[in-house]
């Protein structure tokens, strides 16, 4: 049997690259080993011409201003199925394999949906999660994850009637029946229009919720009874830690709940209980993955340990070196500093500064 581990997870209401979101990166990559490795997944905005500019401005934020993790950035282009670019594609997902953190951000929850739902790109994002690996979901991914999600762009731009789509249903493996509304504070139509519930507002949310309430009480085949409204304020983070069963809110706003017609928000700082989000279970691994995209996982991570293992680590004369060249940099000796660093590559290694100091990486062959 399968002994799984489950990363955290990380719901962002919106603002995935604003400064009241850069401290929940902090404190997320504080935990974690240097390099931090991410893996950005294009699948929310794929239907865009420039997809691999909306997923890149992330990575180059995370460089730019999380630099003093080193983290390492891979975009994975799943964009369509059917495509050159393919959610099924298991070479395009290489990348999940050895990533700290999978990101997926902004552009269309019902289009994630139709391009992710059973694919291969899913089920390996849910396999490296129960594996260890963190998620991310900002904007969209928050709406798509959820068990039923909110048309948004089809109801607010193209003027659908209101209604409710199937959604990935990510927390059902713990048996959770979650609605994420990112934007719930948004207030963009300011005195004229009420913009908030992402952009539906109460009035047309109140009647979606209806919606909900006849879709449950319907649902005989479940096993899930009830749902669980997750409202996410903008530039707010929810982390939710699986193995100790435990919800933080970070950012800028709150978060609130809604479950049996009963409201509970948890401003930033607070934390509660996993279980205040329905009756939740962890397993040993999901049966909904397929056994051949487990296997190749576990081969995949295996392997990837070993050759971290293997890397070698740099020796007494390039400590020295490096630790002499720190000391020309202090004193401004450009000149001796460049000397040094041209010595530690003739040794193997490069050297890269950062405000904490000097990072080694060894050169490849």
């Amino acid at each position: 049997m399968i002994e799984t581990h489950p990363g955290q997870i990380i719901l962002l209401g919106s603002g995935e690259t604003s400064p009241s979101i850069r401290k929940t990166y902090d404190w997320l990559f504080q935990q974690m080993e240097k390099p931090i490795r991410n893996a950005i997944l294009e699948t929310p905005a794929g239907f865009e011409p420039n997809s691999a500019d909306v997923a890149g401005q992330i990575g180059e934020y995370l460089k730019k201003h999380l630099q003093n993790y080193d983290p390492q950035v891979a975009i994975i282009p799943a964009r369509k199925r059917g495509s050159p670019f393919s959610t099924e594609d298991p070479a395009i997902l290489e990348p999940m394999y050895g990533a700290d953190v999978l990101f997926m951000g902004p552009g269309s929850p019902t289009y994630t949906v139709r391009q992710l739902q059973n694919s291969v790109a899913w089920h390996t994002l849910q396999a490296c999660h129960q594996m260890g690996t963190t998620l991310i979901f900002a904007s969209a991914a928050s709406l798509a994850c959820s068990q039923q999600t909110m048309p948004v762009y089809e109801i607010y731009k193209v003027g659908e009637e209101l209604h409710w789509k199937s959604g990935l249903d990510f927390f059902g493996t713990y048996g959770l029946s979650l609605i994420f509304v990112p934007h719930w504070n948004n207030n963009d139509g300011g005195q004229a229009l009420d913009t908030s519930r992402c952009y539906l507002g109460q009035e047309r949310f109140g009647r979606l919720k209806s919606q909900l309430d006849a879709i449950y009480s319907d649902d005989i085949s479940s096993d899930r009874s009830g749902y669980t409204i997750v409202g996410l304020d903008e530039y707010t983070a929810l982390c939710i830690d699986i193995r100790e069963e435990i919800c933080r809110v970070m950012g800028q706003g709150s978060v609130t709940i809604i479950r049996d017609d009963v409201q509970s928000v948890f401003g930033r700082g607070e934390s509660f209980p996993i279980q205040a989000l329905g009756a939740f279970q962890i397993q040993a691994k999901s049966d909904k993955i397929p056994e051949e995209i487990w296997q190749r996982v576990q081969s995949k991570l295996a392997q990837i340990q070993a050759e971290r293992q293997a890397v070698s680590v740099p020796t007494a004369k390039v400590v020295s070196l490096t630790e002499e060249r720190e000391q020309a940099r202090r004193e401004k000796n450009w000149l001796r500093s460049d000397e040094l660093r041209d010595e530690i590559e003739a040794n193997g290694w490069s050297v890269r500064d950062t405000r904490e100091g000097s990072i080694l990486e060894q050169l490849k062959e």
